[in-house]
């Protein structure tokens, strides 16, 4: 990602779109190539993603181009109605270090970049940004992050 652009740059990065961008950073305790793993696999992003219940991938998985169909839980969330579907538009999937895509209904662009934090331990910063009238909050990427880090940890106790 482009120095002083947003997130929804990165589908467009010859101009820098006004859009509010949030990062969080957080380590995760489990290595590098565990956490690929897991974020390879489609449907565990509704695991770890607010808002997101269930996910029907295509047949190309976790590759660039594919679309997941997202599916919102039954009761209400901050981005989604109860039970509403969206798209998943996988933009850019460097293993095991950075994926990008694009969720079309809530017109977020995300970006996940992970690295070898050293002692089987993973560096993972994810960036969300998108338009102010989809209620896009500031703490959203640290709960994501938070939710992930929490699958991490109970896998490394096992």
């Amino acid at each position: 990602m482009a120095h002083g652009c947003h997130a929804a740059t990165w589908r467009n990065s010859n101009t820098c779109a006004a859009v509010p961008t949030y990062t969080a950073r957080k380590e995760l305790l489990a290595p590098l190539e565990d956490v690929w793993l897991f974020l390879a696999e489609p449907r565990h992003l509704s695991d770890w993603w607010p808002g997101v219940g269930a996910v029907t991938p295509d047949r190309r998985g976790l590759a660039p181009a594919a679309r997941w169909k997202l599916h919102a839980p039954m009761r209400p969330g901050l981005l989604r109605r109860p039970g509403s579907e969206s798209t998943l538009m996988v933009l850019d999937v460097e293993p095991p270090y950075r994926v990008t895509w694009h969720m079309t209904t809530e017109r977020l662009d995300v970006e996940l970049r992970l690295s070898d934090a050293g002692n089987h331990h993973t560096n993972a910063e994810l960036t969300v940004g998108g338009p102010f009238m989809v209620g896009l909050r500031r703490s959203f990427p640290r709960t994501a992050l938070n939710r992930l880090y929490a699958l991490c940890q109970t896998a490394s106790e096992l």
